[in-house]
């Protein structure tokens, strides 16, 4: 509240001193009128209050998912509407020059105030801080799952498992080492107690055939007692908050699980601006990329580009341009060390492969090397923001479910790069595809894009 009130005033002081440099206009910032900075004041404390109205101070929201921003997003648009009903209402003598400074100002900078907290918060998380102890609950097999699952991820989660509560005790999954560090203290019907004898903040209870129904419902009603948050995991897994919408049939509550958006205004939207953003980017680069390829001719002898076809869109194979990184014969010396690969056991790929050219290395390690790839995303053939592009020989490799990852156009970036890229596995690769083709939104390209600035400055699995 102490960033979002800081980013009001902010954006406050932005539309009266925005005014004089940007419209034109000579107002003094400390000598307006009454009634102006009145109003200023009254729309930096509606702010704070409709951020609360929007779930912005909620705290499963607060450091994990998109919603904390789309929170503030929808804030902006009710302080717009508040600000121009009470100006007509009362008479207000309010500019709307410095409404649409003051604004716009006051969400970035609370956007931007909000990350740097969120950013704090995660490091603490993985230092084990600010974490809510909670107790899993459901068949031993879900309720290991979703440990492992908080376990892998706190910084999202925003938990920490202290004990497990199974169906049944004698389960032959709880004799292996995937407990480890889970302790069991007892099965479903010791829930209470556990609670009780844990202190426990959530109680988090995964697919179980017998809590369920009136049994979860008073388990609800006493967790309320004890002030202790009943989560309750539906079972699907891999599918984003916006795919799932409650709905009720005679007082059963149901999840609706939306298709994922593969066709429709939005992507046709996507795939609109792939094609002209990637024609702008390649006109504003053009000088860059010239210098590059003048760079690669002078160290070593060989073409600039390095084409190799891949497989794209419905299984359509396509030739992708890349910047050339090795030596002109690569290809024939791959066979020789492919025993010293150090990939994931399907891509081949080395940290110092003797292949690489001193500026092919710098290409890579900044991936300044992926940038004729503007060519295929003009052309169609690729998106700016997708699937990696597979060879032929990796598809050939594909079981049933990772084929889903040909229904959209392949990326020139996409969770797999601002994740690791070189140093994901094979699962956790197939595993970002996937849930990226499941979950597409424009939302999420737009953040994949601003994160991959940040993955390429640090060259994080790039080799």
């Amino acid at each position: 509240m102490i960033v979002d009130a800081t980013a009001a005033l902010f954006g406050a002081l932005a539309g009266l001193a925005g005014r004089n440099t940007i419209l034109g206009d000579h107002v003094d910032v400390w000598g307006s009128s009454h009634t102006v900075r009145l109003t200023l004041v009254v729309a930096a404390l509606a702010w704070l209050g409709l951020l609360g109205r929007n779930g912005a101070y909620a705290s499963r929201y607060v450091g994990a998912g998109s919603e904390e921003y789309r929170a503030v997003t929808r804030s902006a648009f009710g302080l717009v509407a508040l600000i121009a009903f009470a100006s007509f209402a009362l008479q207000l003598e309010f500019s709307r020059g410095i409404l649409l400074l003051t604004v716009p100002a006051m969400m970035g900078a609370t956007i931007l105030g909000r990350y740097m907290v969120r950013r704090r918060l995660v490091r603490q998380r993985h230092a084990g801080l600010h974490l809510r102890p909670t107790l899993v609950v459901g068949d031993a097999r879900a309720a290991l799952d979703a440990a492992h699952r908080i376990h892998s991820d706190p910084a999202t989660t925003g938990m920490k498992v202290a004990a497990l509560c199974v169906t049944d005790l004698s389960d032959p999954v709880l004799k292996t080492d995937n407990t480890a560090g889970f302790p069991v203290l007892g099965t479903e019907l010791d829930t209470l107690e556990v609670v009780d004898r844990v202190d426990v903040a959530a109680v988090a209870v995964a697919s179980s055939p017998t809590m369920a129904g009136h049994a979860l419902r008073r388990l609800g009603w006493a967790l309320e007692q004890r002030d202790v948050d009943l989560l309750v995991a539906p079972g699907v897994v891999e599918v984003a908050g916006p795919r799932l919408t409650m709905r009720r049939a005679a007082g059963l509550p149901m999840l609706h699980v939306e298709r994922p958006v593969q066709s429709g205004w939005r992507y046709s939207l996507k795939l609109f601006g792939d094609r002209v953003l990637g024609a702008a980017a390649l006109v504003f680069l053009a000088p860059i990329l010239l210098a590059l390829a003048v760079l690669i001719r002078r160290d070593s002898q060989g073409p600039v580009f390095f084409r190799q076809e891949r497989v794209g869109e419905g299984g359509r194979v396509f030739s992708m341009y890349k910047f050339r990184t090795m030596v002109p014969d690569a290809e024939a010396r791959l066979a020789e060390l492919r025993t010293a690969s150090e990939g994931n056991g399907v891509l081949f790929k080395m940290r110092s492969d003797p292949r690489v050219t001193r500026v092919g290395a710098v290409l890579r390690r900044f991936s300044l090397d992926e940038l004729p790839q503007l060519i295929n995303v003009v052309r169609g053939e690729m998106s700016l923001v997708g699937p990696r592009p597979p060879l032929a020989s990796e598809v050939d490799l594909y079981e049933s479910d990772a084929v889903r990852r040909l229904r959209v156009r392949p990326g020139m970036t996409g969770l797999w790069q601002v994740s690791g890229r070189s140093d994901l596995s094979w699962l956790d690769s197939v595993r970002l595809d996937l849930w990226y083709v499941d979950n597409w939104s424009l939302a999420l390209d737009a953040q994949i894009i601003l994160r991959t600035a940040r993955a390429v400055f640090r060259g994080n699995g790039a080799y």
